[in-house]
């Protein structure tokens, strides 16, 4: 089997990557995943997203024990199908801020990333310098609208903070409802943006099949190896292979393949092609802690599936079950001189605990921080040379002490405005909240409690595992483009950012200019 790319991973990136270059008629491309099709109600119906948690859909990891978190392992859903973590994720459409991107230098600056957002978006609110329309990506406002969402906007305000209709325009700050990836009320993922709607015969999608190492002559890429059950079929690059797997599978794919931290590899006697000593260093990810409260109103999402519910969502496209779960939130600065907002809010109408793997016995809500650009530092690596098994995971939350004081700052932005009276009648019985509001109190909560919010990046970073054109150092024909390539996090949900990177990364591979946004700053003034 030979094709000009073969790109590992049909999810956020992989599916954009699929759709651009396949574009040209003149090359070949094939689309590799290890989960099944997405062809089901689950992935369809936003509300339904949580059922695929540790099905066949996700991959299912955890962290390893987090010290800082009471040695605690905090569970990782990733999507396992076409579509990726993009098939189950709540669909917040955040690009982060101007200033994360000004960061991750020439390239890949707010600016250059500007026109590949609005390329990708086809926003209901219309054509602005901020978005887009006609693209594949459907950016809608929120149809579900839950009362207590609604409230907590409401709350914000009358805690003194400034509501935000667009967390995408001018100013990120202040508290408003999201805006998410889908159309008509059903999931806009990645794979129902930009792969389902092609017919091209020059792409090729193989689902079920796992790749477990790159191919490689001579410190050159030549395709990928996979196995579907006992079956294993290598599918050759004639131009480039492209890892778009994330921020944990796309490092441990490399070092599979001998190429990362040479000790580690030898220890697992693995043969070194490539010392890469930064391939799973820099892992980053946004710490969350939620207040958690019950109430007796009927109106959260546990009661979304009832036949009125499911006819308003087909009839009309909104209601309970269009709901992506967090359906409002806010970005906050805790303290003065701050450049951009350090914590983000999310408001979701149900009891989320355990990372969502609690039992929902009653109505509830829950509301709380994430921070934003934590400094602690994890890695991903290799518990053993067999690509079957899981790689080990360790965030290290709150390993630097600013962390746990940002969190700190947050959760009390967060009692503030649960306390507020428009939040009254649903935090009637306080579920998981601090014994106190003492400094004490907060911080063995936080521990407890701290979940991760899924956004991982960092692993194959631009500048230490990539180049500038996302090309492995040291390697030939190889490219790395998902989340890991992100030097640091942005400042809000990951998914549209890696779509961004994807869409830009195309043009890249196809060697076609990249779009240009000279007069970005004349056209948003």
């Amino acid at each position: 089997m030979s094709y000009d790319y073969v790109i590992v991973g049909a999810g956020s990136a992989g599916c954009v990557l699929a759709a651009r270059l396949s574009a040209d008629p003149d090359v070949t491309v094939c689309l590799i995943e290890a989960g099944p099709s997405d062809d089901i109600d689950e992935v369809r119906i936003p509300v339904a997203g949580g059922a695929l948690r540790r099905t066949r859909y996700d991959w299912d990891y955890d962290t390893h024990d987090e010290p800082h978190c009471g040695g605690r392992r905090l569970y990782l859903p990733r999507g396992r199908m076409l579509g990726g973590c993009s098939s189950l994720n709540g669909q917040v459409y955040i690009r982060g801020n101007r200033l994360d991107f000004d960061e991750w230098g020439p390239g890949w600056t707010y600016a250059d990333l500007l026109p590949y957002f609005l390329r990708g978006e086809d926003n209901e609110r219309g054509a602005s310098a901020y978005h887009g329309v006609g693209g594949p990506l459907s950016v809608a406002d929120n149809r579900s609208r839950n009362p207590m969402c609604t409230s907590t906007v409401l709350a914000a305000v009358q805690a003194g903070y400034s509501a935000n209709d667009d967390f995408n325009g001018v100013a990120q700050d202040g508290f408003g409802y999201y805006q998410v990836t889908q159309r008509d009320g059903l999931r806009c993922s990645s794979a129902a943006a930009y792969l389902h709607p092609l017919r091209r015969s020059n792409l090729t999608v193989r689902t079920s099949w796992q790749a477990e190492k790159i191919l490689l002559r001579d410190e050159t890429a030549v395709g990928v190896r996979c196995r579907q059950l006992d079956t294993v079929l290598d599918i050759h690059a004639e131009r480039e292979v492209v890892l778009a797997a994330g921020a944990y599978n796309s490092p441990q794919l490399l070092m599979l393949s001998g190429i990362g931290p040479a000790s580690d590899l030898a220890a697992l006697g693995i043969p070194v092609v490539l010392d890469h000593p930064f391939v799973g260093r820099n892992l980053q990810d946004h710490p969350s802690v939620y207040l958690v409260y019950a109430h007796d109103e009927p109106i959260s999402l546990l009661a979304a599936a009832t036949p009125e519910n499911a006819r308003l969502l087909a009839d009309e496209g909104r209601g309970p079950l269009t709901s992506n779960a967090p359906e409002a939130g806010g970005f906050v600065r805790t303290v003065g001189g701050l450049p951009a907002p350090d914590v983000q809010f999310h408001a979701l109408p149900l009891m989320f605990m355990e990372g969502a793997l609690a039992e929902l016995t009653e109505h509830g809500y829950s509301f709380g921080p994430t921070v934003l650009r934590p400094t602690s530092r994890g890695a991903v690596s290799l518990f053993s040379a067999d690509p079957s098994a899981k790689p080990r995971i360790r965030h290290l939350y709150y390993a630097e002490p600013d962390d746990l004081d940002t969190m700190v700052a947050g959760l009390r932005v967060a009692l503030e405005i649960t306390g507020q009276s428009p939040l009254r009648q649903y935090t009637t019985r306080a579920v998981s909240v601090p014994e106190s509001a003492s400094d004490g109190d907060l911080r063995a909560f936080i521990r407890a409690k701290t979940e991760s919010l899924f956004h991982p990046v960092g692993t194959c970073a631009i500048g230490s595992v990539v180049d500038s054109d996302l090309r492995v150092l040291g390697v030939d024909g190889l490219r790395v483009v998902d989340a890991s390539v992100m030097p640091t996090l942005p400042r809000g949900n990951i998914n549209a950012p890696i779509m961004a990177i994807a869409e830009r990364a195309a043009d890249l591979i196809a060697g076609v200019q990249p779009a240009s946004a000279a007069d970005w700053d004349t056209r948003a003034a």
